[in-house]
C-alpha cells in the first residue's frame, strides 16, 4: 500500500454514525478529508494548515493555496454546523412534538389557539397574507455555482452519514465519496476568475430553485394546512399561494449598466424556462404513475368528453390514446405535457404547431380539473399528494418562477422626465424638480389623454432606455405571465415629485389600464427610502403622493395597497447601527399611521442584507421586532449574496428558512398589537430618541472627518475587494471616489475585513452613556427593563453585542499601520479603539453579563473555533497588502493579487457575511 493510499484511508476511518455526533466531531472529519487531499496534492502546506501561525516564508502561490484550505474549512465547518441544526431541530421534534418546535406554523397555531384567539381573526389574516422574499444579486456571494454545487453534495454524504442502517462497507463507500468531493473542490478554482455577468447572476439564482425551492415551496403550505386543521379541527381553512419569490437578478439598472433592456428580456425568458422545465419533468412523473384504468375507477362521461376533445387537437392524439388504451388519468396528464412542450417552444421563439398554454391559470385549470375527477373516482388522497403539490408549485412559480422587480434611482428617472419636457416645451429649461411648477406640469401631463408618442429616435440614447425599461414590462406580461414583474423600485426617493415622474413615464410607454392613459398603472410604483433624513421625511412625502388621484386610482387597482421600500444598508452608512434601527422603526410606524389615515394599506418591503450592519438578524427576532401593525401579513424582504446560499443551498435547511419565514409573519400579523398595549411605549420610545441622538452625533462626527476617507482607503482592502469579480455591478454609483458614492456593500465588508466591523456599534456606547449621565440609576433601570420587554432595543442590543465580539484591536492596529500619515492613523483608530472600550462596557451594564457573548453559546463556539484562524489570515492580508501596493511592476502584483484574494474570500466566509 502507498503512502498516499494509507493516507486517504486514515482519513476515510470513522466510527458508526454521526446521528448523535457533535459539531466538533462533525467537523473534525471533514478537516480530515481536506487534509488527507492536501497531502496527496500540496503536501508542503499541510503544517501551514494544521496551524495557521506556521505560514511565514511561503512563495505566494503556496500562501494562495494555504488561504484556500482555510477557507474551504469554514465551508465545511459551516455544513456540519447546518447539519447538527437540523438533528437538533429533528430532536426536539421527536422528543416533544412538532408544536414544540420554534420557527414553525405548528408553533404558531398551538399558542394562538391556547391564547384564545378565535378562528375568525385567523381566517381575517390569512386573507391579508402576502410574503415574498426576493433574490438579489448584490456583490456578497464570493462562491461560483460549481463551487455551490460541490458543498451541497458533501452536505447530502453527511445527512446519509448519519444514518446506523449502513453496513461497514457501505459506510466506507460514503466516506470516500465524501473524499471525493472535498479533493474536486481543492483542483477547482475558487474565485470568478473574469467579473461575472449578468446572465451567470440569472443562472446562480435559479440554481437555488431547481436544488430546493421549487419542491419545498408547495410542501409549506400543505405543511400550514396540516397545522391549521391540527389546531382549529373544526374550521375550514383556505390557503392561498401566499409565499413567492421575487428578483432583481436582470432587473436592477441602479447603477448597474450591464442591466439592458434586451438583458431584462433574456432574463425573463430564462426564468419562464426553468418553471415550465421543473413543471415538465413533474408532469413527466404523472404520467407514470397515473396508470389507473377506466376498468377499476369510475371516470365522470363529461371529463372523458373533454379528453376526447384534447385529445383531437393533438397531432399525436390518436397514438396517445392507443398506447395508453383504457387509461383516461394518463392520457390527460399526456396532453398536458404536449401543451407544456408547446409552451417552452413558444417562450424560446422556436417554432411551434398544437395547443399550447397562454397562462399558468390554464395550467392551473387542467390540474384543478384533475384533482376534482381523481377525488370523484375516490381517489382524494392520489389527488392530494400527486397532483396537488404541481398545482401549488404553478400558483406559486407560474410562467416566470420568480417576480421580476425593475429598480432605477432618480438621477436617470428625472434625467429622461427633462428631456421630455424640452420635447414638449420647444427645448426651454425645466424648473427645479422640487418646485411647483414642475409638479404642475407633471400632473397636468398625467391628466391628459394620451396622445402619439415621442418619435424614440428624437429621444437620446438614455431616455430612450429608460422608456422601452417599461415597454419591456408591458411586453414581457404580454408574453409570458401576468404576473412576471412585481413592481418598479424607485431608489434614491426624496420627493413626492419623484414618484409621480414615474407615473408620467410609465404612461409615455403605455404601461396604464386605459390607452388614454389617465386611469391607473398597471406596475406597482414603489418608493425607495434609504437615508436617515429619507426616513425621516417618508411619512410626509407619503401623504402627499397618496392624495394624488391616479396615484389612489392605482392603489385601489392594487388592493387599496401601496407598497414603500425602506433601506437597512444606505441609512446605516448614514447614520450609524442604533440610529437606523430607531429610524427604521419611527418611519414604519408612522407610515402606518399615513395608510390608516388614508384608508390604504402600506406594506413594507425591507431592503435587508446579510450582515448585521444592514439588516441582517435572526429572522424570527428581526420580524417580532417590527412595529404594531407594520406588517398585517404583508412582507417582503430582499435575500442578498451569502444569505440567499446560506438559505437555500441545502433542502432541509431551505425548507426550514421558509416556513420559519412565513410563521414569523403569521405570528406578528396575530399578536403583535395585543401584545403591544401591555408595553408602556412612550417611556420606551423616549428613551430610544435620546440615546439615539446622542449615538448620531457621535457617528457623524467619525464619518464627516475629512481624514476618515485617507484611514479607511489604506487600512482596508476597500479597492481591492472590487478584484474580487463577485458581481457584475460597480462598487460606485456614478464611479465617483467620494465616501457618499461608495456602495453600502463595500462600505460594510471593508470594515468587517479589517476586523474594526464599525457599522455595527460605532456610537452605541456613547448614546447609551449619555443617557445614563442624563437619567442616573433610574435611567439604567428603565433601560435594564427595555433590555427584557423591548423587542427592538433587545435587537439592537443583542446584535450589537455579537458585533463587538468579532473586533479585534490589535488587529485592526496593524490595519491601521497601512495609513502613511502618521497623525490620521493615530487620530481615526484612537477614536474608533475609545468608542469600542467604551460601547463593550456600556453593553455589559445594560446585559448585567460579566462578558460579551455569555448569553449566545452556540454563537460563542462557532467563533472559538474560527478566530484564531481568522486572526492569522488576517494578519497575513495585511503583509499581501502592504506588498501588494508597494509592487514595482505588474508581475509582482500580480503574483500577489491572487493570495490577496483568496484570503478576503476566507475572512468573509469565516465571519460568515461579507456585505
Amino acid at each position: 500500500m502507498t503512502a498516499e493510499t494509507q493516507n486517504t484511508r486514515s482519513a476515510m476511518a470513522m466510527p458508526s454514525a454521526f446521528a448523535t455526533r457533535s459539531v466538533t466531531e462533525a467537523s473534525a472529519f471533514l478537516r480530515e478529508q481536506l487534509l488527507a487531499v492536501i497531502r496527496r496534492h500540496m503536501p508542503e502546506i499541510e503544517a501551514v494548515v494544521r496551524d495557521s501561525k506556521a505560514g511565514a516564508g511561503l512563495a505566494p502561490r503556496q500562501m494562495a493555496r494555504a488561504l484556500q484550505a482555510q477557507g474551504i474549512l469554514f465551508q465545511l465547518v459551516s455544513i456540519a454546523e447546518q447539519a447538527y441544526a437540523m438533528r437538533r431541530r429533528r430532536r426536539i421534534e421527536r422528543e416533544k412534538g412538532h408544536d414544540k418546535l420554534l420557527g414553525t406554523f405548528d408553533y404558531v397555531l398551538s399558542s394562538a389557539a391556547n391564547a384564545g384567539v378565535p378562528a375568525s381573526e385567523v381566517h381575517a389574516q390569512l386573507h391579508t397574507l402576502r410574503i415574498r422574499p426576493v433574490i438579489t444579486a448584490h456583490p456578497t456571494e464570493a462562491k461560483r455555482v460549481s463551487i455551490l454545487e460541490k458543498y451541497r453534495r458533501i452536505y447530502l454524504l453527511m445527512r446519509e452519514l448519519e444514518s446506523t442502517r449502513w453496513t461497514d462497507r457501505e459506510r466506507e463507500a460514503l466516506v470516500k465519496s465524501v473524499y471525493d468531493q472535498v479533493e474536486l473542490l481543492w483542483l477547482t478554482g475558487e474565485l470568478h476568475l473574469e467579473k461575472p455577468t449578468v446572465e451567470h447572476e440569472v443562472a446562480w439564482g435559479q440554481h437555488f430553485f431547481q436544488e430546493s425551492i421549487f419542491d419545498l415551496a408547495p410542501e409549506m403550505l400543505s405543511s400550514f394546512e396540516r397545522a391549521l386543521k391540527r389546531h382549529y379541527p373544526q374550521e375550514k381553512f383556505e390557503v392561498t399561494p401566499f409565499f413567492q419569490f421575487g428578483s432583481w437578478i436582470g432587473g436592477d439598472r441602479d447603477g448597474n449598466p450591464f442591466v439592458t433592456n434586451e438583458v431584462t428580456r433574456r432574463t425573463m425568458k430564462q426564468n419562464a424556462t426553468a418553471s415550465l422545465n421543473y413543471y415538465r419533468n413533474r408532469v413527466v412523473d404523472l404520467v407514470r404513475m397515473l396508470s389507473i384504468s377506466e376498468r377499476a375507477a369510475i371516470v365522470p362521461p363529461a371529463f372523458k368528453e373533454e379528453l376526447n376533445r384534447r385529445l383531437a387537437e393533438l397531432h399525436d392524439g390518436a397514438a396517445i390514446a392507443q398506447r395508453n388504451f383504457n387509461e383516461p388519468y394518463r392520457q390527460f396528464v399526456t396532453t398536458i405535457l404536449r401543451k407544456i412542450d408547446n409552451t417552452l417552444a413558444a417562450t424560446n421563439d422556436e417554432p411551434t404547431s398544437g395547443p399550447r398554454y397562454t397562462s399558468a391559470d390554464k395550467l392551473i385549470g387542467d390540474l384543478l380539473l384533475l384533482e376534482f375527477v381523481l377525488a370523484e373516482a375516490k381517489s382524494e388522497a392520489l389527488a392530494t399528494d400527486l397532483v396537488r403539490p404541481l398545482r401549488r408549485a404553478v400558483e406559486i412559480f407560474r410562467f416566470s418562477t420568480v417576480r421580476l422587480d425593475i429598480r432605477q434611482n432618480t438621477t436617470r428617472t428625472t434625467s429622461a422626465l427633462h428631456e421630455i419636457w424640452r420635447k414638449k416645451t420647444g427645448g426651454e429649461t425645466p424648473p427645479e424638480t422640487t418646485s411647483e411648477d414642475w409638479r404642475a406640469w407633471l400632473l397636468k401631463e398625467l391628466e391628459t389623454p394620451r396622445g402619439a408618442p415621442i418619435p424614440r429616435d428624437a429621444l437620446s440614447a438614455d431616455t430612450r432606455d429608460v422608456i422601452e425599461m417599461f415597454e419591456v414590462v408591458a411586453d414581457m406580461r404580454a408574453r409570458l405571465d401576468r404576473e412576471a414583474f412585481g413592481s418598479f423600485i424607485l431608489s434614491m426617493t426624496s420627493s413626492a415629485n419623484d414618484v409621480i415622474g414615474v407615473y408620467l413615464l410609465a404612461k409615455e410607454a403605455g404601461l396604464f389600464s386605459d390607452a388614454a392613459g389617465v386611469d391607473h398603472v398597471t406596475l406597482p410604483i414603489v418608493p425607495l427610502f434609504e437615508t436617515i433624513g429619507d426616513l425621516q421625511d417618508a411619512p410626509a412625502i407619503m401623504r402627499d403622493l397618496l392624495q394624488i388621484p391616479v396615484v389612489r386610482r392605482s392603489t385601489h387597482a392594487q388592493g387599496d395597497l401601496q407598497e414603500v421600500m425602506i433601506g437597512y444598508s444606505d441609512s446605516n452608512k448614514d447614520g450609524g447601527f442604533l440610529s437606523s434601527n430607531w429610524e427604521l422603526f419611527k418611519a414604519q410606524a408612522r407610515l402606518t399611521e399615513v395608510g390608516q389615515e388614508m384608508d390604504i394599506a402600506i406594506a413594507f418591503f425591507h431592503g435587508r442584507g446579510g450582515s448585521v450592519s444592514r439588516g441582517g438578524a435572526p429572522t424570527g427576532h428581526a420580524i417580532a421586532a417590527q412595529p404594531a401593525g407594520s406588517i398585517r401579513g404583508r412582507f417582503r424582504v430582499t435575500e442578498q449574496g451569502e444569505v440567499v446560499s446560506f438559505k437555500y443551498a441545502n433542502r432541509g435547511t431551505a425548507g426550514y428558512q421558509m416556513e420559519l419565514l412565513a410563521s414569523s409573519v403569521f405570528a406578528h400579523a396575530l399578536k403583535s398589537e395585543r401584545e403591544d398595549a401591555l408595553v408602556p411605549r412612550k417611556d420606551f420610545d423616549e428613551a430610544l430618541e435620546e440615546i439615539s441622538f446622542a449615538s448620531f452625533a457621535v457617528y457623524e462626527r467619525l464619518v464627516s472627518d475629512p481624514d476618515l476617507v485617507t484611514y479607511f482607503q489604506a487600512a482596508s482592502p476597500l479597492e481591492e475587494i472590487s478584484l474580487l469579480n463577485i458581481g457584475s455591478r460597480p462598487a460606485r454609483r456614478f464611479g465617483a471616489k467620494s465616501l457618499a458614492d461608495l456602495r453600502a456593500i463595500p462600505w460594510v465588508f471593508a470594515w468587517a475585513q479589517n476586523r474594526h466591523s464599525i457599522t455595527g456599534w460605532y456610537g452605541v456606547g456613547s448614546g447609551l452613556k449619555a443617557f445614563l449621565e442624563a437619567r442616573g440609576d433610574r435611567g439604567l433601570e428603565l433601560l435594564r427593563w427595555m433590555f427584557e420587554d423591548s423587542r427592538l432595543f433587545r435587537l439592537i442590543m443583542d446584535e450589537v453585542e455579537k458585533t463587538l465580539a468579532t473586533v479585534d484591536l490589535a488587529i485592526a492596529k496593524q490595519y491601521a499601520s497601512l495609513v502613511a500619515d502618521e497623525a490620521v492613523r493615530e487620530k481615526i483608530y484612537k477614536l474608533i479603539e475609545d468608542e469600542w472600550r467604551l460601547t463593550h462596557d456600556m453593553v455589559l451594564r445594560v446585559t448585567g453579563d460579566r462578558m460579551l457573548t455569555e448569553r449566545f453559546k452556540e454563537y460563542e463556539a462557532r467563533l472559538t473555533h474560527r478566530l484564531p484562524v481568522i486572526n492569522e489570515v488576517n494578519r497575513e492580508q495585511v503583509e499581501l497588502l502592504r506588498r501588494f501596493r508597494s509592487a514595482q511592476d505588474e508581475q509582482e502584483k500580480e503574483d500577489v493579487k491572487v493570495p490577496l484574494l483568496i484570503s478576503i474570500s476566507c475572512i468573509a466566509a469565516g465571519l460568515g457575511a461579507t456585505g
